[in-house]
């Protein structure tokens, strides 16, 4: 008996002890690794690298040049390779790659390749371990943000090698075995770089080698004979400056050992990590949890470099020189304006500040701000969306020193496209500011979605324009704009709908079909993209009954879809369709604020049942564990913020709309020192409705808390329950902010309204 309760007491114990495990311990970085190019699951690698590290490390398991890099259900891993894709669509650039190998020396990554087994991997945010069977090689690696150790555990053998690979022959290798060195320049890309990029790479080993055999982008040497268990290392340092840049930056391993480096990226990510401590709910959760915030933390990533003067310099990758100042880069606005840059303002203000900062470089060194940046501008995407990530920060405090290139750059963007990257600027521009929208039939594809897009950014820069005290006619023109949206509502069918130069709405038209009018969704996602304005998108419908009832519907209709725009199912619409939620499809970015919205109508339960559906339903801690593409830290950073209580649906109004949290505790300590604590104590897997809130002891009746609510510290206590509360949050007065109800609280307001509505109905006269 004695004996049970000691064996039961240990077992406790260790339980107690696992539950407490360090957030970068509970990150699995192969969350999303389960993908294809049909169907995508996260379409992620595992990034082993610190946050925002200007260099990435992954095991690489597809063949040079593929987007899929890294795939769990791949047998076999090609190299260690140091990589900088933000997603396999846009693909990778500067990148290059180490593989040790024993017996026989083989150059070529399709031959190469060794089995390795998922359990006999480790991989950590800070680490990564796996034993390439055929060579009978443990690898390793530990980061830091511009280098890394490597480290390979040989067998016994007369025959052990070292193959390192840039690729796709661009660029130089050079061995240096009198320096115990490789060195080379990697300038394998997909666009975004002038004609001199290059990513200048020291590879330093502890053992002496001679060259083995070497071809146009890959080389093998050879270490002398190996006793088992012998380790050799590799200290990595990349530059996209110099060679001597990237021996400096070598520097970032000093004399640390393998181990220390290590712990030293265990440290880092714990503190970063650790900005969130959660606990009360399954420990897969908390594994969620911290897996998504760690994908929230890599993009966009470090560009820029410190010399050996301490001066901040970065590469240009859109002028082709080095220059002073920060640079950031790998990450798409349309995706990540929704959620991760309003994380990074409320909790990590200071990485953004740096952000900020580095894009207005790009504006300095471009004419424009990137849209998607990877280094350089990229033609991916729509909209305008540089100008709602310039104008959150400002609202939020993240202010740039230099107002007047960011006002001149925000404003250049809204008049112009950039000459060869379509996706930068404002494509249709000319349209969209005299008739107030991108017309269906000019020849300018996804019209509806940029206009759309284009509204909220124009409302974000009237908001800019406000804190800048710009001129009354500048602030006019921009809240007009901002009210664009309702000229592509279309009352027949309650939808947002693309509309002919003439002022006719498309014809024929099905609310089905993806792509076309829209980018990568259709008019059921893309009505709801009014993030600035749902009490006006409200009206529109009919009223809060009418608008409820439409946001139903997406739910329950089949999942239907037409794909003729594409020619086949692009995985997106594989993603909506599966996931037994109707036309909801949480897998692209489009829809995901859409149930928020409930909010806005009175029906604030309905947000609070949706949002756990998706939590618990769509986001898991393994490799199959997202319903779409992840997308440089937005889809993750939807799971944070929801999972946490509340969610930003509209960047620039300094609010975040409220849902029942999924923890019993939840704290964010802020960078100013301050902390916000959620209390839910009876919170489950059945008790998911708030029945009561109370902020600061208070009780709290709104649907949504402010930036300045947050930033200032706050104690929110949550009551929840099985039922929802019909009571709670269904007046007017607890809806968060919209643009309609701020325009009807001034004179000036009001007459912008009255102003918009004669053009809109001489429009409707004039067809």
């Amino acid at each position: 008996m004695i004996r049970y309760i000691t064996i039961s007491l240990a077992l406790a114990t260790s339980i107690q002890a696992f539950s407490k495990e360090s957030p970068a311990d509970l990150v699995n970085p192969l969350v999303g690794t389960q993908s294809t190019f049909e169907l995508s699951t996260g379409n992620t690698y595992p990034a082993i690298a610190l946050p925002w590290g200007m260099n990435f490390w992954t095991p690489q398991t597809g063949e040079n040049g593929s987007g899929w890099q890294y795939v769990y259900t791949d047998n076999k891993i090609r190299g260690l390779k140091q990589t900088h894709q933000p997603s396999p669509w846009i693909n990778d650039y500067g990148a290059f790659s180490l593989m040790p190998e024993t017996g026989k020396l083989v150059l070529s990554d399709k031959e190469r390749g060794s089995w390795y087994s998922h359990k006999a991997e480790i991989a950590l945010p800070y680490y990564y371990k796996a034993y390439l069977a055929d060579y009978d090689v443990t690898a390793e690696i530990a980061p830091t943000e511009r280098a890394a150790i490597l480290q390979f555990t040989y067998p016994a053998t007369d025959e052990a090698f070292m193959v390192v690979d840039i690729l796709d022959g661009k660029g130089m290798i050079e061995v240096q075995p009198e320096l115990r060195r490789v060195i080379g320049k990697a300038c394998n890309n997909h666009g975004g770089v002038p004609d001199n990029f290059a990513n200048y790479f020291v590879i330093e080993f502890d053992r002496s080698f001679t060259l083995a055999e070497s071809q146009d982008s890959v080389a093998g040497i050879r270490f002398s004979s190996t006793s088992r268990g012998e380790i050799i290392t590799a200290r990595v340092a990349s530059s996209f400056i110099s060679f001597a840049q990237a021996e400096h930056n070598l520097k970032e391993l000093g004399s640390q050992t393998f181990t220390q480096i290590k712990e030293n990226g265990r440290d880092r990510w714990n503190d970063i990590l650790g900005r969130f401590d959660v606990e009360g709910a399954e420990v897969d959760k908390d594994r969620t949890f911290y897996s998504a915030l760690y994908r929230s933390l890599l993009f966009p990533r470090k560009f820029y470099e410190v010399t050996p003067e301490n001066e901040v310099v970065h590469y240009s990758p859109y002028n082709g020189e080095v220059l002073p100042g920060y640079m950031y880069t790998d990450t798409g606005l349309w995706d990540t304006f929704r959620a991760l840059f309003p994380l990074l303002n409320l909790v990590y203000p200071s990485v953004n500040r740096e952000i900020q900062e580095g894009m207005l470089n790009a504006y300095r060194e471009s004419g424009f701000f990137p849209e998607w940046a990877s280094p350089g501008h990229r033609d991916c995407m729509v909209g305008n969306n540089s100008a709602s990530v310039l104008a959150d920060a400002y609202l939020n405090n993240v202010k740039v020193e230099d107002t007047e290139t960011l006002w001149n750059g925000i404003v250049a963007g809204t008049e112009n496209v950039h000459p060869s990257v379509r996706s930068t600027g404002r494509l249709g521009h000319e349209y969209y500011n005299t008739l107030g929208y991108v017309p269906y039939n000019v020849g300018i594809n996804e019209n509806a979605a940029r206009t759309l897009e284009y509204a909220y950014d124009d409302w974000a820069i009237y908001q800019l324009s406000k804190a800048l005290d710009r001129p009354e006619k500048e602030q006019n023109k921009f809240a007009m704009r901002a009210l664009n949206y309702r000229n592509l509502f279309d009352k027949e069918t309650r939808l947002m709908r693309g509309r002919n130069a003439d002022g006719s709405f498309q014809s024929p038209f099905s609310p089905l079909k993806w792509g076309d009018a829209f980018t990568e969704g259709n008019a059921w996602h893309y009505t709801w993209s009014v993030f600035h304005d749902p009490q006006g998108l409200i009206e529109l419908m009919g009223g809060r009954k009418e608008f409820t009832s439409m946001m139903d519907s997406v739910f329950s209709v089949p999942p239907h879809f037409d794909d003729s725009y594409y020619g086949f199912p692009i995985h997106e619409i594989r993603e909506m369709q599966v996931m037994d939620m109707g036309n909801y499809a949480h897998g692209n970015q489009p829809v995901q604020h859409m149930i928020y919205l409930y909010d806005w109508a009175g029906e604030p339960w309905k947000t609070q049942y949706w949002t756990r559906e998706v939590i618990d339903r769509l986001y898991t801690p393994y490799p199959d564990g997202y319903c779409g593409d992840e997308d440089n830290g937005q889809t993750s950073a939807w799971y944070v913020f929801s999972s946490l209580g509340f969610y930003p649906v509209a960047p620039g109004t300094g609010q975040y709309a409220i849902t029942s949290p999924l923890f019993k505790k939840a704290k964010i300590h802020l960078e100013n020192g301050n902390v916000v604590e959620i209390n839910a104590p009876a919170n489950s897997g059945v008790n998911r409705y708030i029945s009561n809130m109370k902020v600061n002891g208070i009780e709290y009746d709104k649907n949504y808390f402010t930036n300045d609510q947050l930033s200032q510290g706050a104690k929110i206590d949550v009551e929840m329950g099985c039922d929802p509360n019909f009571e709670r949050g269904v007046s007017e007065d607890a809806a968060p902010y919209s643009f309609t109800n701020e325009l009807r609280s001034t004179a000036e307001g009001r007459k912008i309204l009255k102003d918009f509505e004669k053009t809109l109905s001489k429009r409707k006269n004039k067809k």
